[in-house]
């Protein structure tokens, strides 16, 4: 039976996936993902979990034994942060290119330099193009709730893709939490064992996998793997359903708040939407027509929805919490600037740098990005579309 439960967020991520019966775990530490692996080794050492545990030198060597598990049909869970999901990165690209279910949680963590340890986005945004989905969490509830829907999602043979459940570093992995946790039954009903697939790796029946891709393969290969992710988004939505079907909680790719009569929204991902929304009340109690919508799902990207969704604003401020170096803003802001380019309706863009290196948001630097949206809506422009929102003068 459901029951309502205070947990550290990090160690709801653990309690599901105890709960949906992983096969193999294979990590190595690193802050501040540590404590999800952690408790997962307990699980196994007090034999609460039937699971191998793969302790393992490296980020690197923790992704080559997920592949090399989930290739013979074991349902598999890892967690990574920061540097450790860069030395992942090679491993990434094959385990989307084999399509192999592999679940794993980040707690996104800051790219040096300088060391940081501290949480924004800028480790998984590196990583963005490895063709794995991409969903990000803003409390201990769905992190929980996500990571169930995970191992369901990656592992239907429509999709057979691995998934990050993305959610940030000690603003939500070290907080506790109240949420609705479900019990061993209740998941099962929801989250059968793993199907293992025909093309399994056995010794009985050897094959080879990830040969030599020569040139006249390889654009089949990146389109087989783009179509897969992007009707992914079919499966997401029904797994989702069924899950709120059979729980009580909905989610979707968006979750607008305040939206219905706004005519400026702020656009983001990510635990610091809470402190978004007291803003958005702020803003509303002075009459401003301010809503906020959380995005969830960043791979594949829900550009119809997000079309739909903005179609009566005027202006959409857009806060990332990482950027391109060189580049044209923060990965959210370019994604959705290129969505918009040929909409012959389509809201003023604006978009803003912040909470770097774990730097905290506060609600006054939320009104301000608004009021900056402001002016934009009456011409005046900001370089380049973007700014940074915290840098001190």
């Amino acid at each position: 039976m459901a029951k309502r439960i205070a947990i550290e967020c990090s160690h709801a991520i653990s309690l599901a996936a105890k709960l949906a019966n992983v096969d193999v775990v294979a990590a190595y530490p690193i802050t501040p993902q540590t404590h999800i692996v952690e408790k997962l080794s307990e699980y196994v050492a007090d034999g609460e979990l039937d699971a191998e545990y793969i302790n393992v030198e490296s980020e690197h060597s923790a992704m080559s034994a997920c592949i090399g598990a989930s290739a013979v049909g074991a349902r598999v869970f890892t967690a990574t942060a920061g540097q450790g999901l860069a030395l992942m990165h090679e491993m990434l690209f094959i385990a989307a290119g084999n399509r192999l279910p592999i679940v794993m949680a980040v707690a996104n963590r800051s790219l040096s330099p300088n060391l940081n340890i501290w949480g924004d986005q800028s480790d998984m945004m590196a990583s963005k193009d490895c063709g794995w989905i991409q969903i990000y969490a803003e409390n201990a509830q769905e992190v929980f709730d996500f990571t169930l829907q995970a191992f369901k999602i990656a592992e239907d043979e429509r999709v057979m893709l691995p998934v990050a459940i993305n959610f940030d570093g000690f603003y939500v992995t070290h907080v506790i939490e109240p949420i609705i946790a479900l019990d061993q039954e209740e998941v099962k009903k929801f989250l059968p064992p793993r199907k293992i697939p025909s093309y399994a790796l056995h010794p009985d029946h050897p094959t080879t996998w990830g040969p030599i891709g020569l040139p006249d393969v390889q654009t089949e290969l990146k389109r087989q793997l783009e179509e897969a992710l992007r009707n992914s988004k079919t499966v997401i939505k029904e797994v989702w359903k069924e899950f709120g079907d059979m729980f009580g909680r909905y989610y979707d790719f968006f979750e607008p708040y305040r939206l219905e009569d706004a005519e400026i929204a702020i656009l983001m991902m990510g635990g610091h939407c809470g402190t978004a929304r007291i803003a958005v009340d702020r803003l509303r109690e002075k009459g401003e027509k301010v809503g906020l919508i959380k995005l969830r799902l960043f791979r594949p990207f829900p550009d119809e929805e997000l079309i739909k969704l903005t179609k009566n604003l005027k202006v959409l401020a857009i806060v990332d919490k990482a950027f391109s170096p060189g580049g044209l803003g923060g990965p959210v802001f370019t994604e959705v600037k290129a969505l918009f380019y040929n909409q012959k309706i389509k809201p003023e863009i604006v978009g803003f740098i912040a909470g770097l290196g774990g730097r905290d948001i506060r609600v006054d630097e939320f009104m301000v990005a608004v009021e900056r949206a402001k002016k934009a809506l009456m011409g005046e422009k900001i370089d380049k579309g973007f700014m940074f929102l915290q840098v001190r003068e």
